[in-house]
């Protein structure tokens, strides 16, 4: 076989692996009345990566698993914590962090 039917044969097998993940429960839920204590449950999934990605991102670095010594991340993020639960905005919280980010990375 050449290099390049070999390349096709990869493409099309990439593009099946990472289609069929999403058209499978496509089709399932299209044709079923999604569950109530689901649909409920499925709200808290964006919170919860959001929170796994920033919790890695600020507490755990290749120096070591957790990671204390990083203060402006730290204190940037409880900052932003607290301004994302009085203003529910989210451009308000990103304006935030970045000044927040900003002005301790400077100080530190």
């Amino acid at each position: 076989m050449s290099t390049t039917k070999d390349y096709i044969i990869l493409i099309i097998l990439a593009a099946l692996v990472a289609f069929t993940p999403r058209v499978i429960p496509l089709l399932y839920f299209s044709k079923r009345q999604i569950p109530k204590w689901f649909d409920e449950w499925m709200k808290y999934i964006p919170a919860a990566l959001f929170t796994a990605l920033i919790a890695k991102d600020v507490f755990i670095t290749s120096k070591s698993t957790y990671n204390f010594d990083n203060q402006p991340e730290i204190i940037s993020t409880i900052i932003v914590f607290f301004v994302a639960a009085k203003t529910k905005s989210m451009g308000v919280t990103v304006v935030a962090g970045l000044i927040s980010i900003l002005t301790l990375a400077y100080l530190f």
